[in-house]
Parts: structure tokens; sequence; C-alpha cells
């Protein structure tokens, strides 16, 4: 089977899940090429055993100039394929259209496209307009949809698409070394934490992630012996910084870091505040380390972590510092909670896992067009 993987712009959980589907894919026998912007190679590395790379210039934003050569050059590209597979719905437009003529409404020329849908459209103004005209395009001209969560899954429904299902993107298996208590206090001991309670989060810097809400929640629980921890980096550093320096926050901007297993075990609460998400690769490292978690009840969360978290509403900092503050002053909670996370772990799906389902789903498309 000879199988095109297409990507956009991506700084993390897409590209890494991109190259566990390639890897995942050659290693059952599949032809694996990548198409994505060159920086992307660089950044996740996807060339491997059965697994080559084009660089293909896909933007993060519509641009029609850039759009209409990506088009051209992924049609070049995909032509020999027997499935393409698009992640992101700038990815999946743009592979709708390289696919071939329009016929009325649907598209139904070259290989079958199947687009995974990552992220919710929160753009508003002629950005989101853009948006809304890329849906309307993957929904009426993919052979299929995933989507990340019951959200997205029910607007491809919605808009037309013939056949919608449920994505699976599973967060990589944790590296074998263990996290020692020495581990941890060292860890707690090197960011200063003595006494205090530690709230951690790892997120993009960017306003998708609701980290004005966590500043808040901070605000309010000073005097509460309690340091926030804030690792990501982002648009909205700058902004941050000035905000936590203007009202002499306990929140530390501790930057990109690799050691997140270890900022597990140090922190006492993990709290995820976005607008939106789909299946987020933090919070299943959160269930992982069985950790109690607190988070905004959006997108794929509540599927994700069942009763393993206390789920709170979006933009609301009032319910926010009020489930922080409920786990921070109650050790059984704490516990009941951890206990839970690492229970529903056992229960998250593997890459093995992901990778057997997106080659059911593309078996059945090349059975459906033999027949």
């Amino acid at each position: 089977m000879r199988v095109a993987l297409v990507l956009g712009t991506s700084a993390g959980g897409v590209g890494r899940h991109v190259r566990s589907v390639a890897a995942g894919l050659a290693a059952r026998g599949a032809r694996v090429l990548v198409c994505g912007p060159a920086d992307t190679e660089k950044t996740f590395g996807f060339t491997g055993p059965g697994v080559r790379f084009a660089p293909v210039e896909i933007a993060d934003r519509p641009r029609p100039g850039s759009d209409l050569r990506a088009v051209g050059r992924l049609r070049s590209l995909v032509r020999g394929a027997d499935v393409v597979h698009a992640h992101g719905l700038r990815a999946g437009g743009l592979a709708v259209l390289a696919r071939g003529r329009l016929a009325g409404l649907r598209i139904e020329t070259g290989p079958p496209v199947v687009v995974t849908l990552h992220n919710a459209v929160l753009a508003g103004g002629s950005i989101g307009a853009a948006y809304a005209a890329l849906e309307r395009v993957v929904a009426r001209g993919a052979s299929g949809v995933l989507g990340v969560s019951p959200d997205l899954e029910e607007r491809m429904r919605s808009l037309g698409a013939r056949r919608v299902g449920h994505a699976l993107v599973p967060a990589p298996p944790a590296g074998e070394e263990k996290v020692t208590g020495e581990t941890r206090e060292r860890l707690r001991e090197e960011l200063g934490l003595g006494g205090q309670k530690a709230v951690l989060t790892v997120a993009r810097l960017a306003d998708q992630k609701g980290l004005f809400d966590l500043l808040e929640v901070a605000g309010w629980l000073r005097e509460k012996e309690t340091l926030f921890l804030l690792v990501g980096d982002g648009p909205l550093d700058a902004r941050l910084r000035e905000r936590i320096a203007a009202d002499d926050l306990p929140v530390r901007l501790l930057g990109r870091r690799e050691d997140v297993p270890a900022l597990l075990a140090a922190a006492d609460l993990v709290v995820v505040p976005s607008l939106w998400e789909g299946q987020p690769l933090f919070v299943q490292e959160t269930l992982r380390a069985g950790r109690p978690l607190v988070a905004t009840e959006v997108g794929g969360i509540p599927g994700m972590v069942g009763e393993a978290a206390l789920l709170v509403p979006p933009e609301d900092a009032g319910a926010l510092a009020k489930a922080v503050t409920a786990v921070l002053e109650d050790p059984e909670l704490a516990r009941r909670l951890a206990g839970a996370a690492a229970r529903r772990a056992e229960a998250l799906p593997g890459e093995d896992e992901a990778v057997s389902q997106l080659l059911g789903y593309y078996k059945g498309f090349l059975r459906g067009r033999r027949e």
C-alpha cells in the first residue's frame, strides 16, 4: 500500500502524531510519503525505513498564491498513492483540492483522501470565513473525515461529510527511565518550591490555552502558599511575563522543557485551562503519571478523562479557582483523582492501535474502489 501523509505547519502534537503514524505504517509494510513544510522535517525527522519526505509549503494561514502552488505540488506528488491522509484543516482542504477536478459538490478523481481534523475553528472575521470555506471543501470532498473530538465529528456531519469517524491520537510511549522520589525532591529544590504546593500547566503560550484565566486563579490564590509552573513557549510569552510582573503573581514561566515526566512527579496538581482541546498529549501524560487533574470541559477532554479529573466550564476563572482550591486543600480528593487517573491511563489507546485503526480505514476505501 502506498500512503501519502500531508501536514501543514506544526510545532507539536500534529507533527509528532504524523511521525508516529508514518513509522507505524512503514513497519506494517506500507510505502509512506510525508508531504509538508521543510521545517517539519527538521523538527520531527519523518524520514526513515519505508518513509520518505517531500517538501510542500503549507502555511498556518490562508495565502492564496502559496496555497495554489501547494495544491499543484501535492497533485503531482500524490498521483501514485493508494490513499492520501491529510492532518489538519488547512492540509486537508488543499489535499482535497489536489485530488482532482470538482464534479458538482464532490471531487471524484484521484485516490481516496482521508482528513483528520485536530483543531476546532476559533478564529473570526475574514480568517474564520476562509476556514469555514475549507471546512465545506473537506466535508464535501474528502472520502472520509476523522475528528479528535465529538464536536468536530458532529460539525462534519452537519456539513454533509459522507463518512465520519473518531480519530485516535495517542501520546508516544513514556520513556523507560523511572522518576524516583529522589528525582522529584531534587527538582522541587531546583525550582525553589520549599513547602509550597506546585500547580503545573504545560501548553503552547497561545490564546486557545486559556492562560490568562490561569493567571487570574494564581492571583486569587497568592496567599495559599502555591506556585504555578507554566511550561511552554509561544506568541503570548511577553504579555504573560508583563502580567506576572505587574501583578507580582506566584507564576513561574519555565519555557520549553524536556523533563515533563519529572515535572509531573514534582507537581501536586495539574491544570489544563484551555478554551478548546482535542486529545491533548499532555493530558494523556498526566493520566499515565497518575496525577490529580483539573481541566476545562471542552472538545475531547471529557471523553479522555472520564472520572479522572475535576472538569469546569472554559473561560470561567472563578470555577477554575474553586476546583484548584478543592484539590489542594483536600488530600483525599487529590488521592482519589490520582488513582482514577492511573486507572484511566490503562484504557488509553496506544500507537499500535492507532495504526491498526488507520490501516482498516484505508483498506475499506480500497475495497470500495475495487468493487
